[in-house]
């Protein structure tokens, strides 16, 4: 925007420039011509004077010579063709002049190849002498080249005095403008502290502070939800408490094993509505996440569990994966809901495996692109059916946690693929771009 200012600018300004400098230019050269022929005039009637008054020929030619040399060049024309004055030779044309100015008696000026003549016709006694005083080109354009150049020269300096208060004015207008696009990107990347600093403009100054006050606004009303979320959880963790206690009073152990299950499920259930509706309210923006330390240190969470059921839980991991799109906290939901899968709906002892793994992203062509896969696999019974989407359950599951992980990889771009794996269960392989990768 800067640029498109300043070039604006400088075709208005050399436009006027030019408008102004043109005719200037001409008129300097026509008043140097107008000096150079008025004193060629002048030369002429003082001359002319002196031929009025003198008779002799000897001091005429000494007077019209000094002259000449203190002026233009001057010489005087006899009736009968003689020079008096100077030895040179006039060219034709102002023969000619001299011809006419004798017929017509009057004072004119001529112009000729080289400069331009000044005649003076003169009545003595021996006829009509006509004085004839010339300037040269040279003469006619005195000064005329230093005063373009200074005339050039000035409109170059107003045309760049021009860019330069243009250029000032834009960055004035454009940088506060950059700087409130640099913080918008960083509360896009997930930096809730990025705030702008007002300036510029007024109205680029009232843009920054309604940015300021809407970032506040976002961060007021994200934190209040999130306290409303929690406090949800507590007040329906407290009556599944109640019913959990309930079914050891029941007598019946088949109702009672059954009623557990469903409490179980609801448990779950709860676990999951709660952990959706705290993700609603999560930022969704991406910021940089290494993966391989966060998925190592879930598996690490859920190790004593998987000791306790005599699992087998593996993890194999690329030290060197680039970082992904998508946050430390959503990564870790991710993982969590996949093991919590394995876990709840895969017998005791069923092993379980996780990696995580780079490759080339399938279809980079313009540049070099990277994938990250994290990939949790199990040796239960796998699933019976194609998973249906958000709400589809089967064995005891509710459906959401597939619908969660499937929707925070979406969010950062990536896929989620369920499979059949080596061990004889579910693979569910999360794709994620690289946040280096594009």
């Amino acid at each position: 925007m800067t640029r498109r200012i300043a070039w604006l600018v400088a075709a208005t300004t050399s436009a006027v420039v030019v408008a102004f400098v043109v005719p200037l230019c001409f008129l300097v050269a026509n008043l140097a011509s107008d000096r150079a022929s008025t004193r060629a005039r002048e030369q002429a009637q003082s001359v002319a004077r002196f031929v009025a008054t003198l008779t002799d020929r000897a001091t005429l030619d000494r007077t019209v010579a000094d002259l000449s040399a203190q002026g233009p060049r001057v010489v005087v024309v006899a009736p009968d063709g003689t020079l008096l004055g100077g030895d040179r030779t006039l060219p034709a044309t102002t023969w000619a002049a001299v011809i006419r100015a004798r017929t017509a008696q009057q004072a004119f000026t001529s112009p000729r190849d080289g400069g331009l003549d000044a005649l003076v016709p003169v009545s003595t006694d021996e006829g009509l002498d006509v004085v004839v005083a010339d300037v040269s080109t040279d003469d006619l354009r005195a000064g005329v080249p230093a005063a373009w150049l200074t005339i050039g020269t000035l409109g170059l300096l107003l045309v760049a005095a021009s860019v330069g208060a243009a250029w000032r004015l834009g960055r004035r207008v454009t940088v506060p403008v950059t700087d409130l696009a640099a913080v918008a990107h960083r509360l896009r990347e997930g930096d809730d502290t990025a705030r702008a600093v007002p300036g510029g403009p007024p109205e680029t100054a009232e843009l920054g502070r309604a940015l300021n006050a809407l970032a506040d606004r976002i961060h007021g009303l994200v934190a209040a939800e999130r306290e409303n979320v929690a406090d949800l959880g507590h007040r329906l963790r407290t009556p599944v408490t109640a019913l959990r206690l309930d079914t050891d009073l029941v007598a019946d152990a088949e109702v009672a094993q059954r009623l557990r299950e469903h409490v179980d499920h609801l448990q779950r259930s709860i676990d999951e509505v709660v952990r959706e509706a705290r993700h609603s309210v999560r930022s969704d923006l991406i910021a940089p996440t290494r993966p391989h330390p966060v998925v190592r240190d879930r598996v690490a969470f859920w190790a004593p569990l998987a000791e306790d059921q005599g699992r087998r839980l593996r993890w194999h991991g690329d030290e060197h994966a680039p970082p992904v799109r998508l946050h430390d906290e959503a990564l870790r939901e991710v993982v969590d809901t996949l093991l919590d899968n394995v876990f709840a709906h895969t017998p005791e002892g069923a092993e379980a495996r996780v990696s995580v793994r780079a490759h080339p992203r399938h279809g980079g062509r313009s540049r070099p692109a990277t994938e990250v896969d994290v990939v949790v696999e199990d040796a239960g019974p796998g699933m019976a059916r194609p998973w249906g989407g958000r709400g589809d359950s089967a064995a005891g599951s509710t459906g959401l946690g597939l619908a969660i992980v499937h929707r925070l990889a979406a969010a950062a771009g990536g896929t989620v693929v369920l499979g059949v794996s080596d061990l004889g269960g579910l693979r569910v392989t999360v794709t994620l771009p690289a946040a280096d990768g594009g």
